[in-house]
């Protein structure tokens, strides 16, 4: 594998860790967004710069979100 290659699959990695590791947070408050997931276009090109979609929620699970983040943001 290219030099290349390598930093293009390690920024896609990183970016589903990061995925990963926000969805845990999120499970762990009891909240899941299920969809999700890295956006395929953001890093379909040979630089890439993945993006996470959040996807959607119901108008509920948006509720709850945002009181969670109230409740950091009031720390």
């Amino acid at each position: 594998m290219t030099t290349e290659r390598q930093t293009r699959a390690e920024t896609i990695r990183g970016a589903e860790e990061v995925r990963d590791a926000l969805a845990t947070a999120l499970e762990r408050a009891g909240l899941r967004l299920p969809s999700l997931r890295l956006d395929p276009s953001t890093y379909a090109d040979a630089n890439p710069r993945p993006l996470i979609e959040l996807g959607r929620c119901s108008p509920p699970l948006a509720r709850e979100l945002a009181a969670l983040i109230d409740r950091g943001a009031a720390r």
